[in-house]
């Protein structure tokens, strides 16, 4: 590989580290079928899955000021990068779970904070960001809902006495 290849893929892994979540994997032992499978998942997902050495790695994450990624950058290493952190992890996470020699080394969330193994399987079991945000919208709806609820009975209420007002008042009148 030239040096200007090198150089190229050393600057995009860097902008990916700094602009992405990532979780960094074991694939060693890895068949064919298996990698396309996941490849082919990956991209369903919305989660770059890349393999690349981990001397460019090393130096991408030195350029992105990471250079805590080093104790993970041991032994085959690819990278699994998502603007979404939870849907990497879950991928990677459900992979691990099929695949025996498939593992989790750790990660790093939104370009800043360094995830071990452990956490990175705790951040899998999270709701998916799209989930979180159906939560906040449901919670925010539902006091609206409950108002506009109160203020319906109020009206039907005020409605049915009136009509018995006015029907006490022709009673009267005949």
């Amino acid at each position: 590989m030239k040096r200007e290849q090198k150089a190229q893929i050393i600057e995009e892994l860097a902008e990916k580290l700094r602009e992405n979540s990532v979780v960094l994997v074991d694939y060693q032992g890895m068949d064919v079928a298996q990698s396309t499978e996941l490849r082919r998942r990956s991209r369903e997902a919305g989660v770059d899955f890349v393999v690349a050495k981990n001397t460019l790695t090393l130096r991408a994450a030195e350029e992105a000021g990471l250079p805590s990624l080093t104790e993970f950058l041991v032994g085959p290493t690819a990278l699994a990068f998502s603007r979404d952190p939870v849907a990497a992890a879950k991928l990677m996470a459900e992979y691990a779970d099929q695949v025996e020699t498939f593992r989790l080394k750790g990660g790093l969330l939104e370009g800043r904070r360094v995830l071990n193994e452990q956490e990175v399987e705790a951040l899998s079991r999270l709701p998916s960001r799209e989930q979180l945000l159906a939560q906040v919208v449901g919670g925010m709806a539902a006091p609206i809902s409950g108002l506009v609820s109160v203020l319906n009975n109020t009206i039907q209420g005020l409605v049915v006495a009136l009509g018995q007002i006015a029907e006490q008042k022709q009673a009267q009148q005949a």
